[in-house]
């Protein structure tokens, strides 16, 4: 007898997609094409839930009508339950896209005698399935055909039989089971006849519930094999995909502004890169949510959407409080560039948050997103339980190249500031806002504790909130160190004063030194025309003597000629 060929390897399982959102991440495609998949939970979990929305999502998203046999819940009230989801099977129906049947089984009939069988079943499904030719099935639930029967021989065969039968009929089928005692079901066999099995559990701790849902096997096929969180809404369910979260995001050089100028000479003139994480942390009343509220506004400038959750305060709050420092956050409110979201973290579980976020995110698809204290969710989980959800949270936007912002409300004492480094090693940039008491007054002091990848400052600035905004400005150093706030302010003060001093004196002097040149100019000036009188009487001397010699040396000559011609006069008369 030939062996039979083998597969390829690389020959891949057909998968058929849920188009639940993140499930078919975690599976990589969805469920088995064409084989049973077995999802089992206790009451409550949302297994049924589940599977309508496997069936609907066919019918909507992917052209595959879907058959829905219920064996508890009428056609009627399963109608009803699933359109707080929006879903619409009556509708559905009657395009041909979803056939409900409701069997209803009489434990009472059910004969133990070896003549039980499901071949009525067979029928009437394959029924359902041949009239709209659907490649979706579901049960629900698969404890309903066996609940009466005590013999495990003709329950193991008739339960082999069906799923034997589904395979046949080549659709891919959802069977909803109830979790046993000390199996995944209650007869402990669907879970090793299926061919995918998926576990659904509804924990409650701390009065704080969370869904989780965890692929147990895949036959001929990789997944994810960690515990899920997963949001039932009214957009039906959401999983996220934790394992689908890995170190080789994409990186931005460009760069962001904070909303605050100075802040920004600080972060050498440019403000945060684009898809970073940066944590403000200080005690309370330091002006966490202001800086926060500042970024949110830069980033609506910008024309970008914004994602706010807070954890303190409303909405309301918010916009109300951030219109006392000049900035109107109804405006980017009602242009749809920002939403807040505001829950106290007790609403959900920390697994639940995420899950929202993740959610929120990928609807609305912001640029930036801010959460406003990240410190509160410590009322529902321990410090390494947030910072576990904070590190997928940080991958998740860091993936997407969105930037975020958390605050953090540290105290004065040593134990919470190493619970806010625990945080802040998580982020690329971290500011620090703290107290600084002096002079019986309480101002604040910021510093930039890292910004991975940029120079930044490494000096105190004081912060101050004003009614026109925020600012940093530049800290005094006294003779008894820091000065801020009104000692700031005096030494300010002071300085104007002793330069206005200086500039007195020096125009003082000024006038003191002209006075004098002009006194010393005009004394010159004396001696000048002294010295040229002097010069002149000096030159009319020398001018009278050497015309009185001239004179005396015309008469001598004259003198002399007249002798002459009177001795020549004297000598003829001879």
């Amino acid at each position: 007898m030939p062996r039979p060929k083998k597969k390829p390897a690389s020959a891949e399982l057909s998968k058929t997609p849920t188009g639940i959102t993140g499930f078919d991440e975690i599976t990589r495609g969805g469920l088995p094409t064409g084989r049973p998949s077995l999802i089992c939970g206790e009451a409550g979990a949302g297994k049924t839930l589940f599977s309508i929305e496997f069936i609907v999502r066919g019918a909507t998203e992917f052209g595959e009508p879907g058959v829905i046999m219920a064996f508890e819940e009428k056609a009627e009230d399963l109608e009803t339950n699933v359109s707080s989801l929006g879903f619409d099977l009556r509708k559905l129906q009657k395009d041909g896209l979803v056939y409900i049947d409701h069997v209803h089984i009489d434990r009472s009939e059910i004969e133990e005698t070896g003549e039980y069988d499901l071949d009525g079943l067979f029928i009437r499904l394959g029924y359902a399935i041949d009239s709209i030719g659907a490649k979706r099935v579901v049960l629900d639930t698969i404890e309903n055909l066996f609940g009466g029967l005590s013999n495990d021989g003709i329950l193991r065969a008739e339960l082999r039989r069906l799923f034997r039968w589904l395979k046949d009929k080549g659709v891919t089928t959802l069977i909803t089971g109830e979790k046993g005692d000390r199996h995944l079901t209650r007869q402990g066999l669907e879970e090793y006849v299926s061919d995918c099995v998926i576990l659904l559990q509804h924990r409650v701790q701390a009065q704080i519930s969370t869904r989780l849902l965890r692929v147990v096997k895949y036959r001929g096929s990789l997944h994810g094999t960690n515990e899920y969180p997963f949001l039932i809404d009214e957009e039906g369910i959401s999983v996220l995909p934790v394992t689908s979260l890995h170190l080789d995001k994409e990186i931005s050089t460009q760069r962001v502004s904070s909303g605050i100028p100075t802040l920004d000479d600080m972060l050498s003139g440019k403000g945060f890169f684009r898809g970073s994480s940066i944590l403000v942390s200080g005690t309370a009343g330091t002006g966490k949510t202001s800086i926060a509220a500042y970024f949110a506004d830069s980033a609506c400038k910008r024309r970008e959407r914004c994602l706010y959750f807070a954890f303190e305060e409303s909405p309301q709050q918010i916009v109300r409080n951030m219109r006392s420092i000049d900035i109107d956050l109804q405006d980017h409110i009602n242009k749809g560039l920002l939403q807040i979201h505001a829950a106290r973290p007790t609403t959900y579980g920390l697994e639940m948050h995420l899950v929202n976020i993740h959610k929120l995110v990928r609807k609305f698809k912001p640029r930036t997103v801010i959460l406003d204290p990240i410190t509160n969710l410590t009322t529902i989980g321990n410090m390494m339980e947030v910072k576990s959800m904070l590190i997928r949270l940080i991958d998740f936007l860091q993936q997407e190249g969105i930037t975020v912002m958390f605050t953090a409300l540290v105290f004065n004492n040593d134990s919470s500031l190493q619970a806010d480094e625990g945080v802040s090693s998580l982020v690329d940039s971290w500011i620090l806002v703290r107290d600084i008491e002096s002079n019986g007054e309480r101002n604040r002091g910021i510093y930039i504790m890292k910004s991975r990848g940029m120079h930044h400052s490494n000096q105190v600035r004081e912060f101050v909130i004003t009614q026109s905004g925020l600012e940093l400005v530049d800290v005094y150093l006294g003779a008894n160190g820091i000065l801020v706030g009104s000692a700031r302010e005096a030494q300010q003060l002071s300085e104007a004063t002793g330069v206005e001093f200086r500039s007195h004196a020096l125009t003082r002097k000024d006038r003191e030194i002209e006075r004098k040149r002009a006194v010393l100019e005009a004394k010159i000036a004396s001696l000048k025309e002294e010295f040229e009188s002097v010069e002149e009487e000096l030159s009319k001397s020398f001018y009278e003597e050497d015309l009185r010699r001239e004179i005396m040396e015309k008469n001598r000559l004259h003198a002399t000629e007249k002798r002459n011609a009177r001795n020549t006069g004297n000598g003829k008369s001879k």
